[in-house]
Formats: structure tokens, sequence, C-alpha cells
């Protein structure tokens, strides 16, 4: 494979070329200046010393010298491979509530901005592992397949909002399933699926889902996110949600439910208020997951080539320093640059 690292730097030759037009045109004018003087010929034996080729080598020499400099500051790149390394770690789904619910401000700022909070402080200390994440509501899909690629994983996590699905409501069940199929097949591996919800209208089947995982080696950790006492849901329009008959709809998170699953998957549920202690005890809890060996395939770039083109121009510039515009009597048989 062959690429530039910095592409825009090849936009110089268009600069260089420019000087190469200006070069031609001087030339063209000095040349019809002599003509003034003289016949060229009768000229050129007056001063036996003056090369008429000599600088017209220098320029263009430095000019390909140039255009390789050029190319240094592109940074030709050669060569790409697919490397299978092993990472020591685990393997974490993240299923993440965004029905309009999570908007209500009992944590700030929101219920879903504190758990995409909490969710990139996580990502921040995962070393060697694997983590994939889905969004849910009345549907579930996944935002991102399991990876070791953290840096995307951040970029999908700052586009999550409640708009990307239109229905409503709260299926954990269905983000329970679809994390027990996101996982590697690796065995020995510590898998743990984080459930970050409030729990409002809750649609049922998630105990029985969150079973089904732990007897398949999974861990399922429910983080309620809000307070009991509830909270409105903001319309973004100085005003907030209400329901048919005009009253405003309070929602509140459902511990009950939350410390249900948990306990059916195996794992523990997690209050998520206004401190950072619930982060905490997460990493406590996965900290204490299995650990093995991970396959992960990982893209390589490799072999910058700028050494080569930098010694090329370097040789050239030499060569136009030590090249003389006079002819050198002691040289006088030689005539390669006459």
């Amino acid at each position: 494979m062959f690429k530039f690292a910095n592409p825009n730097a090849l936009f110089l030759y268009l600069l260089l070329l420019f000087v190469v037009g200006v070069y031609l045109y001087a030339s063209y004018r000095r040349k019809s200046a002599l003509r003034k003087y003289g016949d060229p010929e009768l000229l050129s034996a007056l001063m036996p010393e003056v090369s008429s080729h000599r600088p017209q080598i220098k320029f263009w020499i430095t000019f390909v010298a140039m255009c390789f400099m050029v190319l240094l500051i592109a940074r030709p790149q050669f060569g790409s491979k697919v490397e299978t390394v092993k990472r020591h770690g685990i393997e974490t789904v993240i299923a993440l509530d965004i029905s309009n619910s999570m908007l209500a401000e009992d944590v700030a700022p929101n219920r879903l901005e504190k758990s995409k909070n909490i969710i990139s402080r996580l990502v921040d200390s995962f070393e060697d592992d694997k983590m994939g994440l889905i969004v849910f509501a009345g549907d579930a899909f996944i935002q991102l397949p399991i990876t070791s690629d953290f840096i995307s994983a951040k970029m999908f996590l700052e586009s999550i909002n409640p708009e990307l699905i239109t229905r409503q409501g709260t299926d954990i069940k269905a983000a329970i399933d679809m994390a027990t199929r996101s996982f590697t097949p690796n065995e020995g591996v510590g898998k743990a699926i984080i459930i970050i919800t409030d729990g409002e209208n809750h649609e049922g089947g998630a105990t029985e889902a969150a079973k089904a995982a732990a007897e398949k080696g999974m861990s399922v950790y429910v983080m309620g996110v809000g307070s009991p006492e509830g909270s409105p849901i903001p319309t973004g329009r100085n005003d907030f949600r209400r329901d048919k008959e005009g009253n405003v709809i309070v929602t509140k998170l459902n511990e009950k439910m939350c410390q249900e699953i948990a306990a059916a998957g195996n794992g523990v549920y997690i209050r998520i208020d206004n401190t950072n202690n619930a982060q905490k005890i997460l990493q406590k809890e996965i900290d204490k997951l299995a650990k093995a060996d991970i396959e992960t395939a990982v893209y390589s770039e490799y072999d910058e080539q700028f050494q080569a083109v930098a010694w090329i121009a370097f040789v050239l510039l030499l060569l136009e320093m030590l090249l003389m515009v006079k002819k050198n009597p002691k040289f006088k048989g030689f005539n390669l640059f006459k």
C-alpha cells in the first residue's frame, strides 16, 4: 500500500511549476538581450570562461531537488499489514437507555449526559479490553460492534441522542438479548453486560433475559440513573412533556426493577447520582472479572520512506553547490558541463 501522510503538501508542485515558467521567461529575455550586443558565437569566443549550459544545469538540479523536498514534506509511506496481537483483558457490552425520560434533569446535566460521561470515563480505563455499545428505547440496536478501538467508541458515544430511536419505551430484554449475541466466542474471558437505564415504562422479560445471560457466563450489571422521587422531562421549549390531559409527566427511577435484573444476571445494581461514586463502584466490579488473552486484529502502517527521499535531495543540492558557473581551466578537457 502506498500513501502520503501529508498529501496537501503536494500542492507545492504548482508553485514549482510557476517558478519554472518564470525561469524560462527570464532565460528568453536574457538571450534576446545578448543578441542585441552581437553574434552569440562571437560573444562566446570573447568570454571563454563563461559557460552557456552550467547555469541551466544548476537550475534544473535545484528544481529536481526541490521536487524531492516537496515529496519529503508529503511523507511518502509504503506498506500496510494486519497483525493479530494478543491482549489480556475482558469484554464489555454497554446498553444505554436513550428514551425521552433520560432527558430528565434530576441528575446534572441530565440523565443521558451523566450516563455518557460515566461511559466515557469507563472507556478511558480500558487497556487490553474490548467493548461494544448498544442503544435502546422501545427497540434496541448496535451502535458499535465489540472492538478495542476506543477512540471510535468515544466518537460514537458523543453522537447518541433520543432521536436515534423513534419508538418509545424501555425494552431492556431486547437490549440484553442483543448484548449476549455481541460477544466474541473467546472462552475464559470475563464478559460483562452493563445496562444503564431509569427503568421507566419497562416492557417486561428483562429478568428472564438476564438470568439466561448469567447461565452463559455473562454478568449483568444495572446502573439506575435518576431519582425515585422523579423529575419532569424538558421539551427544550421552556416547558415539560405532558400527558393527554395536559398534566406534566414525572419520570421516576424504578430501582426495584433494576435490582431484580442485576440479581438475576449475577451482577450488582449501582445507583447513579450527582457524585462520581457510581463509576468507581462499577470499575471495582469490572476488575473482579476473569481476564484472558483476547486475539485482536490491528491494522498498522509502517515503513516511512522520507529517509531515502531526503538523501536524494541532499546529494542533488550538494552537486549544485559544487558545480561552478564558470569553466575551470584545470578541467579544460572535461566538457560534460560545457
